[in-house]
């Protein structure tokens, strides 16, 4: 559960009250959609009829421009919004007024030298309370000059988003785009993995094609996911025999629910010679659980029976399944299969496809770090320490923003001590001094809700 403050809700108000352009848009099948051009000061809509909207929901902050804006492609990626240290250590966007659900989130991030420092920031960012992304000095040339789409699947429960950052030293944390659609809830497995875990993207391969969907190009998913080309991920051995496979018939059983994998993922796809393999290395981050999902679709109309084309999966050298694509669905129609590789000791995922018989096909792929959701603070207790921030006038740089407790691998609200409540299941204040503040104002009356606290002004 987060704070929203009363600077995101005046801004919401002011701005529906000035068009209903500001409203959120609808994602079809699912609920809202925001698309925010952060540091933006108006409407705009890409080249791909995404309609973008002026910055808002933001805590604190600062707006930039890119250093070299004529090198960025769209105007969302151009503009930027960084948080310097007086504007506090944490600050987020906390997105309200949300339905409880599912939610895909993307950020963009770049640095561009904005500041004229040379200098790329260190920080963490955090979706409902959990670090998602680290950004570490010195960024990638290439990173640092053009920045990089993030994105993850996360459920939110307490009916708003957000999507906060923690400053590494003094270094002010920046973004570039925020992205929020709602999606099915029982979107990848959720039934089975539950509502515990973040998906973080760590790859989301589109075989034989190039980088396509919202923000690369015209074609339609309705999730909002973009995709790129598998060929920076195949080992290289795989390429002495690779064949792209192409083609423009329709692909039965897409954008279905709860998953809505667009058409255009199978209609394009990679395969290699009678007794070869295909190989790909994905990077990743240890001690993590993964969740690999594998697309394909037979778009070859030489294969006219089961049996003709198959191959076994391995994960890091482990046989995991045996595929059949026409024994299953047939030819031209999509079949999606997952694996969760538990535990991952290593910074590296290997996926081979073996042929059995005929040659491997693979149409796409993706990657899903497991991010178990961190712990929240106990809800009445958010709404007990907002009322105290407001009622004292908490300066921006306390970073008083967000979760007064979570993460819990950052620093509490400054002047707070959080614990664990006695079950474990949630965080509860323990401590508040704010004695050496200078802090003048009334203490709210909703601080009884804070009873585990033992209170110094």
């Amino acid at each position: 559960m987060s704070v929203v403050l009363l600077l995101s809700f005046s801004l919401f108000y002011l701005y529906s009250s000035i068009s209903t352009a500001q409203s959120p848009s609808q994602s079809y099948p699912y609920g809202i959609s925001y698309h925010i051009d952060c540091g933006g000061s108006t409407e705009l809509t890409d080249r791909f009829n995404t309609a973008w909207q002026a910055d808002r929901f933001y805590t604190g902050g600062s707006t930039a421009i890119v250093s070299e804006p004529l090198r960025f492609k769209h105007p969302q990626e151009k503009t930027l919004r960084y948080f310097p240290p007086s504007s506090g250590k944490k600050n987020c966007y906390v997105i309200p007024n949300l339905p409880n659900g599912r939610y895909y989130v993307r950020t963009f991030t770049v640095y561009d030298n904005y500041d004229g420092k040379s200098h790329s920031p260190s920080f963490d960012a955090s979706v409902e309370g959990t670090v998602v992304f680290s950004w570490r000095s010195p960024w990638q040339e290439d990173l640092a000059r053009s920045g990089a789409y993030s994105d993850l699947f996360a459920f939110v429960s307490d009916g708003q988003a957000d999507v906060c950052f923690y400053s590494i030293a003094t270094d002010p944390p920046v973004i570039g785009s925020l992205e929020v659609v709602q999606v099915d809830p029982s979107s990848y497995d959720s039934g089975e993995i539950g509502q515990g875990y973040i998906l973080v993207n760590y790859g989301r391969l589109s075989c034989g094609s190039g980088q396509w969907g919202p923000g690369f190009s015209n074609d339609t998913d309705l999730f909002g996911r973009s995709w790129q080309s598998d060929s920076d991920f195949r080992v290289s051995e795989s390429e002495k025999s690779i064949k792209t496979v192409v083609t423009k018939n329709a692909i039965a059983g897409t954008e279905k629910s709860p998953n809505y994998f667009p058409m255009r993922l199978y209609q394009t796809a990679v395969a290699v010679g009678d007794k070869e393999e295909l190989e790909y290395e994905l990077e990743v981050d240890a001690k993590l659980d993964y969740l690999l999902w594998f697309h394909f679709a037979e778009i070859d109309s030489t294969v006219k029976k089961a049996g003709e084309r198959v191959f076994d999966i391995l994960i890091n050298e482990k046989n995991v399944k045996r595929i059949d694509i026409f024994k299953e669905v047939g030819s031209f129609h999509a079949y999606s299969w997952n694996y969760t590789v538990k535990n991952l000791s290593s910074t590296t995922l290997s996926v081979k496809l073996v042929t059995v018989a005929g040659a491997v096909l693979l149409s796409g792929l993706e990657n899903y770090a497991l991010v178990p959701a961190d712990l929240a603070t106990v809800p009445e207790q958010v709404n007990a320490m907002k009322a105290l921030k407001d009622s004292l006038k908490i300066p921006d740089r306390m970073g008083w923003n967000g979760d007064p407790c979570a993460p819990t691998t950052w620093d509490a609200w400054e002047g707070v001590t959080c614990h664990k409540n006695k079950n474990g299941t949630a965080l509860v204040i323990f401590q508040i001094d704010l004695g050496s503040q200078g802090l003048k104002g009334s203490i709210s009356d909703q601080i009884s809700l804070l009873s585990n606290l033992e209170l110094e002004l």
